[in-house]
């Protein structure tokens, strides 16, 4: 009789939830319906964590670029290799010996494609070298770029999108992403306006064309001479109001060994010979590490997620590469290899998607919601990766690229970590919800051939607010 009495509980419980799911599944078929840009395609897959179950599927086996959410998968990928969450390092080594306040051999920088080395980084990377102490250097300056290979675009990428910062030359000796930072300010009417920069260096030269309070010098324009591969920054048009822009610079790795020359020899530091080489420091019995600059990995991933910062996706796939070949001069390759094993590792096919880049810039990438979903799924699986993850997603409504999005009154207000995908015709959404019954979900909401971004989010935030109900 006690047996009966429970099996029938359980076949009602049973029945409660399959009402719910199927009640779930009519809302969101209506937003569905609703909200979808004309002309357009949308897949959808929603996973509760807590009780091991489907929620809702919508084409969640659709083929779609997935523009930034490719980032979940370099980092999740990143952070599953048992060496994921060591810090990234820039390091000074030498063949030489110390002799007094002279460096009898040469000195070499050996990059870790540090994405967040920045302008006060060199700083410090200089101040620890002057207090060995070191006067003068009689071998040469080499940088060490033998990390990854040669090519500093992502398969894809679009050639036309430089010189934007969101599109850097990538080397793993990277200062200020690549970047220059610029800070236009006003000055008296006809003139030209002030213009300061970060990182200060020799490397670029500036042209001012702007004008201070002049309609007639048209709108404010900041580019480079791209098309030759130089780095004259151009900047024209009238200024009204302080602004920044930031604008690539061709060439990282010497953008990076010609500013920490000039700020070694402004320290005093004489050097026998002039400027400086690229070779690879060869680690054996008379090469001594002389001083070591580190990032730790979670203000990198939180950057990374909250910012859709793409250099330092590439970055994570680089090294991903590099700790899992255990060699100098990786390709993207090896570590998109790394990401397709973890597909496997989880059952999947890594055949049945085309993984191009580790950022998403690209136009190859080809993922479904349902692989999304299984990542976010195993990340959920492994604490401690998950713990990271979580922490560096954007938060409904507070911060990051959802600061703006889900705002206070909405169910999604706070209640979704996640990270967001835009390219031309592309958006996507891809995080974790807290339901109203407690439980936290992985989402993937896959958005495809929308010319309006707000039409795709308005979809997205109805989905996840009808989730969280």
């Amino acid at each position: 009789m006690r047996l009966l009495c429970l099996l029938l509980l359980l076949f009602s419980l049973s029945l409660d939830g399959y009402a719910q799911t199927v009640t779930l599944s009519a809302r969101l078929d209506s937003v569905v319906r609703r909200l979808l840009p004309e002309g357009s395609q949308v897949g959808i897959c929603a996973y509760d964590l807590e009780s091991d179950r489907l929620l809702y599927t919508y084409q969640a086996d659709q083929l779609s670029r997935p523009a930034s959410n490719m980032k979940l998968l370099t980092a999740i990928t990143a952070l599953s290799h048992p060496q994921g969450e060591e810090p990234f390092r820039t390091e000074v080594w030498t063949d030489g010996i110390l002799q007094n306040d002279t460096l009898l051999g040469n000195l070499y920088v050996v990059g870790g494609m540090d994405p967040e080395f920045s302008d006060s980084s060199l700083d410090s990377l200089v101040s620890q070298l002057v207090h060995l102490p070191l006067h003068r250097i009689e071998g040469i300056l080499y940088g060490d770029v033998s990390l990854k290979d040669s090519l500093y675009w992502g398969a894809g990428w679009s050639w036309d999108d430089t010189p934007e910062a969101y599109q850097p030359y990538l080397s793993p000796l990277m200062l200020h992403k690549g970047v220059v930072e610029l800070t236009v300010k006003p000055t008296g009417a006809g003139e030209p306006a002030a213009i300061s920069c970060i990182p200060s260096s020799t490397y670029y030269t500036i042209h001012n064309q702007t004008r201070s309070h002049t309609p007639q010098a048209g709108r404010f324009r900041l580019t480079r001479n791209w098309l030759e591969n130089g780095n004259q920054l151009l900047i024209s048009g009238n200024v009204t109001k302080e602004r920044t822009s930031s604008i690539n610079l061709y060439s990282s790795a010497d953008f990076f060994m010609h500013t920490l020359r000039q700020r070694l020899e402004a320290t005093g530091l004489e050097f026998a010979h002039a400027g400086y080489a690229f070779r690879e420091c060869v680690r054996d019995s008379s090469a001594k590490l002389l001083v070591c600059y580190e990032t730790p990995i979670q203000p990198i991933l939180s950057q990374l997620m909250k910012e859709s910062d793409n250099l330092n996706a590439e970055a994570l796939l680089y090294r991903l590469g590099w700790q899992d070949s255990e060699h100098r001069h990786v390709s993207a390759q090896e570590g998109l290899d790394a990401v397709r094993a973890l597909i496997r590792e989880m059952g999947l096919r890594p055949e049945q998607y085309k993984i191009a880049d580790g950022c998403g810039l690209s136009n190859y990438n080809y993922v479904s919601p349902r692989l999304l979903v299984a990542f976010l799924r195993y990340a959920y699986a492994h604490p401690s990766l998950f713990a990271r993850l979580y922490e560096s997603l954007p938060v409904g409504g507070t911060d990051g690229t959802l600061e703006f999005r889900m705002k206070r009154g909405t169910r999604s207000y706070r209640n979704v970590r996640a990270k967001t995908g835009t390219i031309t015709g592309i958006s996507t959404l891809s995080g974790y919800l807290r339901r109203a019954n407690g439980h936290l979900t992985a989402f993937s909401i896959m958005n495809q051939n929308v010319l309006s971004a707000r039409e795709a989010r308005a979809l997205q935030d109805a989905v996840c607010d009808e989730l969280i109900r």
